[in-house]
């Protein structure tokens, strides 16, 4: 199996993934604007798996334009709530709103990810899985954000299932490296078809 890849993402949670499955890396984010894709897509009336699929092959196909003959990991989560797309918050007033959003309602969170080498995508994958989230209080979704510092909020989104984020949800059906933004298992595989 292939155990060095290009990372095309700051996530702290997906470059830990890959390490704790062998898979080294190096982090080389893609620096794309991918709120303004995003909206883009959304005036096509993408569906939310597609514009999940398009920001990970963006973000790969960008960097691997730079490192040749390297294998570029692009990955993206987003958020359906009924076929309304939620991007992550850009300040604690949005975050807050979010979660009143969800609250006591079920998602999906699709993430995808997608390697590309010499600026093109050789593989993707897209994972669904269902979140239920609890009914709360103002008080109890308040005092979750308190937890959680701006940088982690910023960059993974409302809720982190690996820390205090699990405590909102009284269902989570799915694969939770995926919840996590990596299906890692699908990765793993891919690579062990490589020479």
């Amino acid at each position: 199996m292939i155990n060095n890849i290009i990372l095309a993402s700051r996530s702290g949670v997906r470059k830990k993934i890959l390490d704790q499955n062998g898979i080294g890396c190096e982090v080389m984010p893609a620096n794309i604007d991918e709120e303004s894709i995003k909206d883009s897509l959304l005036k096509e009336k993408a569906s939310p798996e597609i514009i999940s699929k398009n920001l990970a092959e963006l973000k790969a196909n960008e960097v691997s334009k730079k490192r040749h003959n390297h294998l570029v990991l692009g990955a993206d989560s987003v958020i359906d709530l009924n076929e309304e797309l939620i991007s992550k918050p850009t300040n604690r007033g949005e975050a807050l709103a979010i979660l009143e959003k969800l609250n006591g309602k079920k998602h999906q969170l699709i993430s995808s990810v997608c390697i590309s080498k010499n600026g093109a995508m050789i593989w993707n994958y897209t994972d669904v899985s269902a979140l239920t989230m609890k009914q709360l209080n103002s008080d109890e979704i308040k005092s979750y954000l308190v937890k959680i510092k701006d940088k982690e909020l910023y960059a993974y989104g409302v809720y982190q299932i690996e820390a205090d984020g699990r405590s909102l949800f009284s269902k989570i059906e799915g694969d939770e490296d995926a919840i996590m933004g990596l299906p890692v298992k699908q990765i793993k595989e891919y690579l062990s078809t490589l020479k």
